[in-house]
């Protein structure tokens, strides 16, 4: 009796999850492509943890969180060049980032990240709260808590 209770709640709750196009509570797999492009969000292209360097400015960083599009201000992305200003419609990235003078926290578009190959370790004064470094160099996330 207690079994069939428990999965009667799990199929309710997994129909409920599908209808609002929440698939994390059915199972590991992906939802098929199509289904994640007709939500307009793409996958991101770099992970938490990656050490990552600008396109165009002279800053690097670790990313720390990601949001599928853009969330700031108006304010804050018409602030930018328009030249260079990015699209929204694009995964964003929050950098503990750093450059020659000093260290900051960065909101980067993916089009104007590259992967940081240099292998320099990162001074940041916040690594060590949210990272822990490999044995072999890469970072990992101390703590995770999905959005």
């Amino acid at each position: 009796m207690l079994i069939r209770l428990i999965r009667q709640q799990r199929t309710r709750t997994l129909t409920e999850q599908d209808r609002i196009g929440d698939t994390s509570l059915m199972s590991s797999s992906k939802p098929p492509r199509s289904r994640r492009e007709g939500r307009g969000i793409r996958l991101a292209k770099f992970r938490l943890g990656q050490v990552v360097r600008h396109r165009i400015y002279p800053f690097r960083g670790i990313i720390f969180d990601v949001d599928p599009v853009f969330n700031s201000t108006e304010e804050w992305w018409e602030s930018i060049p328009e030249e260079i200003r990015p699209k929204k419609e694009q995964p964003f990235y929050h950098l503990l980032a750093e450059n020659a003078d000093t260290e900051y926290v960065a909101y980067v578009s993916e089009q104007n990240l590259l992967p940081d190959t240099t292998g320099t370790p990162l001074r940041h004064p916040q690594l060590k709260e949210l990272f822990v470094a490999d044995t072999d160099g890469r970072y990992r996330v101390r703590f995770f808590q999905p959005h």
